[in-house]
């Protein structure tokens, strides 16, 4: 189960056991997802339409993206900026899941209300990504820069990228874009959590349980469900997010087309809407959608499976 639940006390699980099957959800699901990432990204932040119109457009669609990338930079570009997309995943799925766990229960035992109401899990999975988000973010800035550059490579390992930031642009750098990121994942985990919660509501309402045989399916196509929905809501200041994060990374863009310097959250808005237009708020939202609609439901799924998987491994010691 995602988050304390006072009703159940017998199956809810140690702070580790969440703590580990956030972590093992968060890395499974990276492995997976990651070739989605990768094209979001340069879709992200290519500034010319995502268009066959457009001559000067790098990439104009999911597929093309890919065979292009495939042929210019081979296989394994689809996984570049693995290594610290892993980490960020491990780190950002343990603190998530157990702060969820944490503040759920903390509400519960102040009696403020009911902890299985919408508002309940949007709030406290707002604030638990947030906290997660602090705790990973010079992570997520490296793992952007890696899924960006494209070759030659303008960093070598992960130690080299490390280094050359934090000499050429300073501590600072780690955190660039933590502004519209934390502006983002508030209410998008909160609606991820808050959504799940009510998905799998209206998902026994609509299909009458018939034992476990349906849970895990359940658990996967909710979590889909709620990654789409909470995605599609927040997704420009996504795209904010990773303009500002490869800021000061303008030579390594350059083989992409046109590159662009912001002075900050509110110039990146006013530079995208006056070049690009509203629709350029939403430029990789497809595979956006796609990567959020596997990626949440696989971590949720996941999730729910290693904790039952835990409360199993109890009941047989006992």
């Amino acid at each position: 189960m995602v988050g304390y639940d006072p009703k159940a006390d017998d199956r809810n699980n140690s702070k580790f056991e969440v703590a580990v099957a956030g972590s093992v959800s968060g890395l499974v699901t990276r492995v997976l997802i990651s070739p989605l990432d990768v094209i979001k990204i340069r879709f992200q932040l290519q500034i010319e339409r995502l268009s066959h119109s457009d001559p000067k457009a790098k990439y104009h669609g999911i597929l093309q993206a890919s065979r292009q990338i495939f042929r210019e930079e081979g296989p394994t570009a689809f996984w570049k900026g693995h290594i610290p997309a892993q980490l960020l995943s491990v780190g950002y799925g343990a603190v998530q899941f157990l702060s969820f766990q944490l503040l759920t229960e903390l509400v519960h035992r102040a009696n403020v209300y009911d902890t299985h109401e919408f508002s309940a899990h949007f709030v406290c999975g707002g604030l638990a990504a947030c906290a997660a988000t602090l705790t990973v973010h010079p992570v997520d800035v490296l793992r952007t820069r890696f899924a960006a550059q494209g070759e030659p490579r303008v960093y070598k390992t992960l130690q080299d990228a490390v280094v050359t930031m934090y000499r050429t642009e300073g501590p600072l750098v780690f955190y660039k874009g933590l502004a519209p990121t934390l502006i983002a994942i508030f209410p998008y985990a909160g609606l991820q959590f808050s959504c799940y919660k009510s998905l799998k509501h209206a998902y026994d309402w609509a299909i009458p349980a018939d034992g476990k045989q349906t849970e895990n399916l359940k658990n996967l196509l909710c979590g889909s469900g709620a990654g789409i929905i909470s995605k599609t809501l927040t997704y420009p200041l996504d795209l904010f997010k990773k303009r500002l994060q490869v800021g000061g990374f303008e030579d390594a863009r350059a083989a992409f087309g046109q590159v662009r310097s912001y002075g900050g959250l509110l110039d990146c808005i006013k530079q995208v809407l006056q070049e690009e237009g509203g629709r350029g708020f939403f430029k990789g939202l497809s595979p956006s959608l796609l990567k959020a609609a596997v990626s949440t439901g696989f971590v949720f799924f996941w999730y729910e499976l290693f904790c039952n998987l835990f409360h199993c491994m109890k009941k047989a010691d006992s």
